[in-house]
Parts: structure tokens; C-alpha cells; sequence
């Protein structure tokens, strides 16, 4: 962070050193603080969350081993019945939270590039050595897809970087991307 931002705002009462681009980068530092501290917060849940899932894992083996131990007799077939196809279902339900988390893992990866995105702009603006200095942008643009790891976020770059609108590059996306929602699920 520079100099400059450590003043406190004077958009309240602008003087003659108020700057508009100082309170930009104020604002923009502050979705990047928002947006770290929802992350953290929520990663600790989550690890929390996937140890359970983990545990719970391991306890519906151990059951399923159990029952199919059990002698298979008239008086115990409906009892193992039961209890196996519980623990399918458990299984079933697991599957479908772990899938979720795979979610909950492309969003915080999503959310991460945004926040450094958002930082590198902010200091880039903050510096009038290097806002009106096209290769600083070029220079940033590249580190900011250089930090993307899903091919999603390439091409979202592109489709903007060519001067899509955001609303149309995010409609195309969504009509692309609707059918291949399977495909990037990691089954385990």
C-alpha cells in the first residue's frame, strides 16, 4: 500500500488534495479485505466440515464391513437388509457433500484471483508513475490471467479482454458451461 492511502478520507469534506482516485483504491481495498475475511472464515468451516465427512466415511465402512460379517440367516436378512441400505444411502449422501465442496473449492479459488486482481489494480491506479503507462496495464493484465487455473477463467478473460460486455460474456458462459457441469466433478 502506498503513502497516499494511509490519509483518511476526505470525501466527507473534500479539500484541495481530495482525490477520486485515492478513494477508489480506498474502495477497492476494501472489497479485497471483504473478500479475504469471507474466505478465511469460511475455510475454517469447511475444514471442519470435510473432517467430519471424512470421519462419517470411514464410520459407514466400518459398518458395512460389520453387517456383512453377520451371519446370513433367516432371522438377520431383513436386519442386514436395513442396515446396508442405509448405509448406501449415507454413502450416496456423502458423495453428493463432497461434490459440493469441489463446488465451495472453485469458488474460493474464483474468489482469490479476484481479490489479488482487485489489489494489483488498486496499486496500479495508486501510482502515478504507473496508471497512464499502457505496458503497466499490459503487465498487470498478464499477471492477473497467469494466476487463473481453470480454463473457465481463460476464457472469460479473453471473451472481456476483446471487449465483450461482462452480461453477454457471462450469458455465453452459463450456455456453454450448463451441459459440462458433470463433467468437472471429480466422483470419489
Amino acid at each position: 500500500m502506498t503513502q497516499d492511502m494511509v490519509t483518511l478520507s476526505t470525501a466527507g469534506s473534500p479539500d484541495l488534495d481530495w482525490s477520486q482516485v485515492r478513494e477508489t483504491v480506498r474502495m477497492l481495498f476494501l472489497a479485497i479485505a471483504q473478500i479475504d475475511i469471507a474466505l478465511r472464515e469460511s475455510d475454517e468451516s469447511v475444514d471442519h466440515l470435510t473432517s467430519a465427512f471424512t470421519s462419517m466415511i470411514a464410520h459407514e465402512n466400518e459398518i458395512t464391513q460389520a453387517v456383512k460379517q453377520l451371519p446370513d440367516e433367516e432371522s438377520t436378512r431383513e436386519l442386514r437388509a436395513t442396515i446396508l441400505r442405509n448405509t448406501e444411502q449415507i454413502s450416496a449422501e456423502m458423495q453428493g457433500a463432497i461434490i459440493a465442496f469441489q463446488f465451495y473449492d472453485k469458488l474460493t479459488q474464483r474468489l482469490s484471483h479476484v481479490s489479488s486482481s482487485i489489489e494489483g489494480l488498486s496499486e496500479l491506479v495508486s501510482d502515478m508513475a504507473r496508471i497512464y503507462n499502457p505496458a503497466e496495464w499490459q503487465k498487470l493484465q498478464q499477471q492477473i490471467k497467469s494466476r487463473y487455473s481453470m480454463r473457465e477463467e481463460h476464457e472469460m478473460f479473453d471473451s472481456v479482454m476483446q471487449g465483450m460486455d461482462v452480461r453477454e460474456a457471462v450469458r455465453r458462459y452459463n450456455e456453454a458451461h450448463k451441459d459440462n457441469l458433470e463433467d468437472d466433478i471429480e466422483f470419489f
